[in-house]
């Protein structure tokens, strides 16, 4: 699995940091979300795809390739 986020249509609503604080993380500045793993390990995998599917602007993309 791989990771992308797009900062620009990130509106700094945070669910992604709830469903997966280990991957996800917020700027302190503004709340656009940082990606701290590009390539979690395949544990943290439904919570990931939690965090995309719960991101309101679609700001994260899931390569699951």
């Amino acid at each position: 699995m791989r990771i992308h986020v797009d900062q620009d249509k990130c509106c700094g609503s945070g669910m992604c940091v709830l469903a997966a604080p280990e991957v996800f993380d917020q700027r302190d500045a503004d709340g656009i979300v940082e990606l701290l793993d590009p390539k979690p390990p395949q544990t943290m995998w439904p919570d990931i795809r939690d965090a995309a599917a719960g991101c309101p602007s679609w700001a994260i993309e899931v390569d699951e390739s």
